[in-house]
């Protein structure tokens, strides 16, 4: 059984993929999906510990799902990613984020982060 299940939102599908199937041999569940709404859909079905959410993101934006997950998910953990070199603008980073890591995503940083945020709880 995984100590954690992690939902990841990000449209670089090779990333996440990735990122999901390392998290298997630290014994962590993941998932993903490619957009926001989809995102915002499947934490209406599903229970995740921590949720992964890409700041640039195609249709809804990551700021924009951050705060709707937040808003129906108040308890919900999340951290936001963001590509190098990506500008973040103080307006665009909603509130009650636990943390923003930059792009490329070190597994070892990642999983760290993950066991920090939710030991927190």
């Amino acid at each position: 059984m995984s100590k954690f299940k992690v939902l990841f939102v990000d449209d670089e599908e090779e990333l996440v993929s990735t990122l999901v199937e390392r998290l298997k041999y630290r014994d962590i569940a993941g998932a993903y999906e490619l957009n926001g709404a989809s995102a915002i859909e499947r934490l209406r079905r599903e229970k995740f510990d921590i949720v992964i959410i890409d700041l640039k993101l195609p249709g809804i934006s990551g700021a924009e799902t951050t705060r709707v997950v937040k808003q129906e998910h108040p308890e919900l953990p999340i951290l936001l990613i963001t590509g190098h070199g990506s500008p973040l603008e103080t307006e665009e980073i909603p509130k009650g984020i636990e943390d923003i890591l930059p792009k490329p995503i070190k597994l070892d940083t990642l999983v760290e982060k993950i066991q920090t945020v939710l030991r927190q709880e």
